[in-house]
């Protein structure tokens, strides 16, 4: 029995399995043996697989790539998550290094990424027994603020030494926050709603000014986290 997290692969999202075995003994170590797939249930932003190799305690890697069909320009680009993924462990070792990049997209019609496999407990649609099933108030609490306490550990990486000040444009992020959500908002309204022209308004009216610099997650959540199992105030990874 596969455990909770993990399916056999979906057959329309099945992949050379060969070409990837050949690409990932010739650059990671460890990889001797049969390879053996299967695939992450959860996560829909990118497809997402567990590469195994061996029977007896076998080395395992992850294989991240876009999802089928035509991909928006500038979205799921493989190589800028390769490039945080492969920095960002050095200081914030819950992040799964990133070992390896493929972008030659003949092997499996994409490009891709391998990385490190940091396993734990995903809390997803609902918590699970080992944690009470959401009728321990004593562990929701605890599962609530490893999230907050872990936000608050991300945001205290500094870029310049996680090898990451190239990344992005941090003056005037705020102001482009507000001025992206304001062009979506009024493009696709279908009556106008004062109290978001008001909110739009407090917004630009309140705008801090930025002192400094930090990374953002873009998608922070409990089920972009793994849990200890046997400690539900302790995360053991973030996606």
């Amino acid at each position: 029995m596969l455990p909770l997290d993990l399916i056999t692969v979906r057959p329309d999202e099945q992949f050379d399995e060969a070409a990837v075995a050949k690409f990932v003994r010739q650059h990671l170590p460890g990889a001797t043996g049969p390879m053996s797939v299967t695939q992450f249930s959860g996560g829909h932003a990118n497809l997402t697989y567990l590469l195994s190799f061996g029977r007896e305690s076998p080395t395992e890697y992850v294989l991240r790539r876009p999802p089928l069909g035509p991909v928006a320009p500038g979205a799921h680009d493989m190589s800028r998550e390769h490039q945080v993924l492969s920095r960002l462990w050095k200081e914030f070792d819950l992040a799964p290094r990133s070992f390896a990049l493929c972008e030659d997209k003949s092997l499996i019609g994409a490009p891709f990424f391998l990385m490190e496999r940091k396993a734990g407990v995903v809390v997803r649609k609902k918590i699970p027994a080992i944690f009470g099933g959401g009728d321990d108030p004593a562990t929701n609490r605890k599962l609530s603020e490893m999230v907050i306490d872990t936000l608050v550990q991300f945001h205290g990486v500094k870029p310049d030494q996680a090898d990451l000040g190239d990344l992005g444009r941090p003056v005037g992020f705020l102001e482009r926050q507000i001025h992206g959500w304001s062009q979506r908002w009024d493009a696709s309204k279908l009556d106008d709603i004062p109290l978001v022209d008001e909110l739009r308004q407090w917004l630009r009216d309140k705008l801090p000014t930025s002192d400094r610099t930090t990374l953002v997650h873009n998608d922070w959540r409990l089920d972009n986290m793994a849990v200890a199992a046997d400690d539900p105030s302790r995360c053991v990874a973030v996606y």
